[in-house]
């Protein structure tokens, strides 16, 4: 397919759009309907309502998300899909930082929700789609169907494109620059402007990386087949729409996950750190295993990539500017349980980091971040975070000293002069790790 007019007749691409998100409008609706209605549902009711909204919200994004490419990059296009899903893990982040200006007692949770999140994001997430990527994989092979060309399997592994070492790059500086948190206590608001510019640049260097022609299947190809004019009005429609949908449903989903987590027992600090990103992050996750399920796993690993991105910068950027403009003062204050909780979500970040900095996540990698993960639910006691966050520490520098030439290449991308030079340089492509 080629960016200009298909010649196509427009009752076949049209047929083909207006069904599927005719479709989704429908089970989104039900849960915006309910969100206007006042009606207060039962936890098991508002998680499947609210629950399914999200998800119809998050296919219609990956449908757009993959027609944007016809008009903008794909980096931005991976970009734009990220922001709009942590939209939800914004709207509860800020919420309490703000509040936290005039009542202290809410920055602990300002702070939970984000390193909750962030590491749900790696220690989950990240797995998770791999799981989905092999599935898939397999399932198509059994078929005889075509193969994801990003999967590599021995070790079975997704190799990600080359550009994704920009998001690499400014990862690696963003983690250096938080830190300060641990060192200090806080977040200063100095350091929050620091990640805030560089964020905005993300996106500016995303959005100047050179574009190829998109291969689309399915209901992104109809969109992409419309005339110019309704095809950029569809999909900013679209986004729009979609995200209005998920900022407008995140807070009930989130009040009906923490409603069933209390009837169930559960602690309100874990359910901030834990359930709430459950629901804040349920767009970004569904998106992003959409692209694994349709064999596009280099995309969804690149979107969760970019997600990360997102929340190192310009969610932990502008937690302590809500904090100031909510009453308090030049730094959000951390206790000794959040200065725990950042050293072992900065040492994760490192982690993860080292795992992609060959541009291939293998299964291998990829069960050690679960299980790092999963083990700080098994041992609690600060003892213990601190015990992961060594080892995490531990396991980035071991592969990073196992592929030097990869570091540098790394920290440089995000700055190399867009177009002059190919990453795919002897310095910039190593043989995997195994």
């Amino acid at each position: 397919m080629t960016r200009t007019e298909t010649g196509a007749p427009a009752a076949r691409p049209l047929h083909r759009v207006l069904i599927p998100l005719g479709v989704v409008a429908l089970v989104a609706a039900q849960g915006v309907v309910l969100r206007l209605s006042g009606i207060e549902p039962g936890p098991v009711v508002g998680i499947v309502m609210f629950g399914l909204a999200i998800v119809a919200a998050a296919f219609a994004l990956a449908w757009a998300g993959e027609a944007a490419e016809v008009d903008i990059s794909g980096g931005l296009a991976v970009g734009l899909l990220a922001i709009i899903a942590i939209l939800p893990e914004y709207a509860i982040d800020l919420y309490f930082a703000f509040t936290s200006g005039s009542d202290p007692n809410q920055a602990q949770y300002a702070a939970a929700n984000m390193t909750g999140s962030n590491r749900l994001l790696l220690g989950l997430g990240w797995p998770f789609l791999l799981l989905i990527a092999f599935l898939v994989y397999r399932a198509a092979r059994a078929r005889r169907r075509a193969i994801d060309p990003d999967v590599r399997t021995r070790p079975f592994a997704v190799q990600l494109p080359h550009g994704n070492r920009v998001e690499l790059g400014l990862l690696v500086i963003a983690s250096v620059l938080t830190l300060v948190i641990p060192l200090t206590g806080s977040i200063p608001v100095v350091l929050g402007v620091g990640l805030l510019g560089l964020f905005v640049y993300y996106l500016w260097r995303v959005s100047r990386a050179e574009s190829e022609e998109p291969e689309l299947v399915g209901v992104p190809r109809a969109i992409g087949t419309l005339p110019t004019i309704a095809r950029r009005a569809t999909v900013i429609g679209i986004f729009l729409i979609s995200a209005v949908v998920i900022l407008l449903l995140a807070e009930p989903f989130a009040h009906s996950l923490i409603a069933g987590g209390r009837a169930a027992g559960i602690d309100d600090f874990l359910l901030v750190q834990w359930l709430a990103p459950l629901a804040s992050e349920a767009p970004e996750f569904v998106i992003a295993i959409i692209f694994a399920v349709r064999g596009r796993a280099a995309m969804g690993l690149g979107i969760l990539l970019a997600s990360k991105v997102n929340q190192w910068t310009a969610l932990v950027g502008t937690l302590p500017v809500a904090h100031l403009l909510g009453g308090g003062g030049w730094a959000l204050p951390l206790d000794g349980r959040q200065v725990e909780e950042f050293t072992l979500t900065v040492a994760q970040t490192l982690l993860g980091v080292a795992m992609l900095i060959g541009l291939r996540f293998s299964g291998r990698w990829a069960t050690a971040l679960f299980v790092l993960f999963a083990a700080t639910f098994v041992f609690t006691s600060t003892e213990a975070r601190w015990v992961v966050s060594a080892v995490y520490a531990a396991l980035a520098i071991v592969l990073l000293a196992r592929r030097p030439r990869l570091l540098p290449a790394t920290l440089a991308a995000p700055f190399r002069g867009v177009g002059t030079a190919r990453e795919d340089s002897p310095a910039a492509v190593e043989k995997p790790v195994r």
